[in-house]
């Protein structure tokens, strides 16, 4: 994924309502929703819902088909990886990371950050 496309998909999901709306699409896996069913769960108006829903596909997030009247969303998923990936490509110091390694950042003291720079 390159940084225009993150910076997209970043920017859809910097949203309440649509970072919700995704976030349910991925818990529907597959099968996905149509626009009315998640502006229900979410307990938005329908055409508030279809603006969100745009937004997430134009991102690249969501894909739409259709069936029979609806128009079913489902999540992107190579799309989510990607940004996933590119999010932390670079977690363990620049190194491909293991597939059973934990990504944790060395802790900082938060109430001394720099130790080494208090030292007489």
């Amino acid at each position: 994924m390159d940084a225009p496309a993150v910076i997209r998909a970043l920017g859809a999901l910097a949203q309440e309502h649509r970072l919700a709306a995704f976030r349910l699409l991925v818990q529907a896996g597959d099968e996905g929703m149509h626009a009315g069913a998640i502006a229900e769960r979410l307990g938005i108006v329908s055409s508030s819902m279809s603006f969100h829903l745009a937004a997430l596909a134009h991102a690249g997030l969501v894909s739409q088909r259709r069936q029979s009247r609806l128009i079913i969303y489902t999540v992107n998923y190579p799309a989510m990886n990607g940004l996933m990936g590119y999010l932390t490509e670079n977690c363990c110091g620049g190194v491909p990371c293991l597939d059973d390694a934990v990504c944790c950042p060395p802790q900082t003291n938060i109430a001394n950050p720099h130790p080494a720079e208090n030292v007489a």
